[in-house]
């Protein structure tokens, strides 16, 4: 049973540069910050994490980063000292770990506790994979999948303590939604506007959306992080382009900035447009109207995963309220028989208020839930 101070490592292989990578990275800085861990992030593109982690190296194969040991995952990996074979593992999304590495875990007089870190998921299947033994097929080192999820039998969501406390703060103080606004390069937020964040994938169906906020009766400001611009390691970001606007719509270019800053970004806006897993949970954690693109897959696949978690999502509120809510998700995501983006979103936004006191109620929900890492850190003092 190794003691909660001992070495973790965890395995990233990067496949979306803000999914995979921005789960990752928060796990690691949580186990560390507020479990006190010595833990090492092995990541394969370490440049990844430039936009969300200003203070990166990219060309260094280690440095040290927000109390984490960010490591390079080489081809051919490196042969480690005893010292740095670690007593508990975490494998991200199955990534799969190098062959000389295993063979040094299992070399272990102890073996370790390994955890497959899998994709968040409202299916209800997960529930009963949660935890179940996966042996490693060659050398026998005991496995155990973690389904991070929605519900008290999964593994839960990544949550910083005192999150909703901080959200609750940073609402309440003006000069600090101010700062927000310079730091970002945007004018602060005018009476009766709607601001809305939007992080897509390339194929959203923008343009009928964009005709909608354009035509709507109240200005809207949308916020886009660009990917080609980033904030500096002390915090400064560069000069953006002026704003394109037409009719009732502003469209502003945004830096990408560090994870606690995008959190602000989303606790500061009417509505946010999301991708992929981690903007998806920190926008739940936002307690504000959400949007999520999912991320296609063959034969339609994601469409059972969207509509699982928009069966949780929208199970707490009134008729209509759901039907705005599922309509303009199924018209972010182009699913099949889905309204037009347009008709979806004057719908939506007219029920705007009681969504908004919905995805509050949501947040309040998810908070009695298990905590992804606070849970993995318990299974491995249990030594599961």
């Amino acid at each position: 049973m190794p003691p909660v101070t001992a070495r973790w490592d965890v395995f990233c292989k990067v496949v979306d540069n803000f999914g995979d990578a921005g789960v990752c990275w928060r796990l690691a800085r949580m186990l560390a910050r507020e479990h006190r861990l010595a833990v090492t992030l092995w990541i394969d593109d370490p440049e990844a994490l430039l936009r969300m982690a200003p203070g990166v190296d990219p060309i260094r194969d280690a440095q040290s980063l927000a109390g984490v040991t960010l490591r390079r995952w080489t081809q051919p990996f490196p042969d480690l000292p005893a010292d740095e074979i670690p007593a508990v593992v975490v494998e991200g999304f199955g990534c799969g770990l190098p062959e000389r590495y295993v063979a040094a875990l299992a070399a272990r007089a102890t073996p370790p506790v390994w955890f497959i870190l899998e994709y968040l998921s409202a299916e209800r299947w997960i529930d009963a994979a949660h935890g179940r033994p996966s042996p490693h097929p060659t050398w026998g080192l005991p496995r155990r999948f973690w389904f991070p999820g929605f519900t008290p039998a999964s593994g839960g969501l990544l949550r910083e303590r005192g999150l909703a406390d901080l959200r609750r703060r940073f609402r309440a103080d003006g000069e600090a939604q101010a700062a927000l606004w310079s730091l970002l390069g945007v004018p602060p937020r005018a009476a009766g506007e709607i601001r809305v964040s939007l992080f897509r994938y390339p194929g959203a169906r923008l343009a009928a959306l964009q005709e909608a906020w354009a035509a709507g009766d109240v200005p809207l400001v949308c916020l886009v992080p660009d990917p080609g611009s980033r904030a500096a390691a002390d915090g400064t970001v560069p000069p953006l382009a002026a704003p394109a606007t037409r009719g009732a719509l502003s469209v502003y270019r945004i830096p990408f900035v560090a994870q606690d800053h995008y959190d602000r970004l989303l606790w500061a806006c009417d509505v946010n447009f999301v991708r992929g897993e981690d903007s998806f949970v920190r926008a739940q954690w936002a307690a504000r109207p959400l949007l999520w693109q999912i991320y296609p897959q063959a034969e339609a696949a994601h469409v059972a995963k969207l509509e699982a978690f928009l069966d949780r999502y929208v199970a707490g509120m009134a008729p209509a309220a759901a039907a705005a809510a599922k309509g303009l998700f199924a018209a972010w995501n182009d699913v099949p028989g889905a309204p037009a983006p347009d008709a979806a979103w004057r719908a939506y936004v007219a029920l705007l208020p009681a969504l908004a006191d919905a995805a509050l109620h949501w947040a309040e929900g998810l908070a009695g839930l298990p905590e992804l890492a606070a849970g993995l850190v318990s299974a491995a003092r249990d030594g599961v």
